[in-house]
């Protein structure tokens, strides 16, 4: 596998994800230049983009870590420039489906999901040059967090959203190449509570850890991409081990 590293929270330098111990990274670390926060986190996208095309042709896995869901844009751009057409199994508490209309927040990182599936603002698409994924090849697993406007248009948008992550053990995942994005705060709170945007309930770490050797036994995986957890909220890193036993799991194969 290439273990791809963005040290960035939207467009601010994370210091603990530059810091995470791999002994073999490609740091992506382009200077944050731009008028406005889009045209910023593009320039990571971009490096994201052309790390995983170039992983991809040279027989590798990617595997994008970074401090935010935003981060997958460019992962999808990648595998699409690698004629990669996935499967997208998306492990989050939260949906990442709102649009600017939906949204109470405004915050960027609760739309990645929307934007992929050519859903509201499609600037940071456009600037990587990343086409919409069909929806009914995307799966959002759990999605306990949805806001009410949010809620609606994952229910209109086409795409499955299986509120017991369990179910990812059972059923039949379409037979294509499988991309896997793991936000580490789809972990149930309470055994993962280093988290920005904490969401109660939820899996516990064996079910997600399940769910992972799962999608990993079927030799499917393509590509894996990984948000986070909250470095400050984790003094003794316990929360940092109980993400990485899922992320061991994930890439076990790659």
């Amino acid at each position: 596998m290439k273990i791809i590293l963005t040290p960035f929270f939207l467009d601010q330098h994370s210091v603990d994800i530059e810091r995470m111990d791999f002994s073999v990274a490609t740091l992506n670390r382009p200077p944050m230049t731009g008028s406005d926060i889009q045209a910023r986190m593009s320039k990571a996208h971009a490096g994201i983009a052309d790390a995983v095309d170039a992983a991809l042709r040279a027989g590798q896995k990617p595997v994008a870590i970074s401090g935010d869901c935003c981060a997958t844009i460019g992962v999808l751009a990648g595998l699409q420039r690698a004629g990669v057409d996935p499967v997208l199994v998306w492990l989050d508490s939260h949906g990442d489906f709102n649009s600017w209309e939906t949204t109470p927040s405004g915050f960027l990182g609760g739309m990645p999901l929307a934007m992929m599936c050519g859903i509201g603002e499609q600037r940071m698409m456009n600037a990587v040059g990343a086409q919409p994924l069909a929806p009914h090849r995307v799966i959002l697993s759990d999605g306990r967090d949805l806001d009410p406007g949010e809620r609606r248009l994952v229910e209109q948008s086409g795409i499955l959203h299986l509120a017991d992550s369990e179910a990812l053990t059972t059923m039949r995942i379409p037979n294509r190449p499988i991309w896997v994005h793991f936000d580490t705060d789809v972990i149930n709170l309470d055994e993962m509570p280093a988290c920005k945007y904490p969401a109660k309930g939820g899996p516990s770490t064996e079910r997600v850890r399940a769910v992972a050797r799962q999608l990993a036994a079927s030799g499917r995986i393509a590509a894996v991409s990984m948000t986070t957890w909250a470095f400050d909220m984790d003094p003794d890193g316990s929360a940092g081990r109980t993400c990485m036993s899922v992320f061991d799991a994930l890439v076990r194969t790659l």
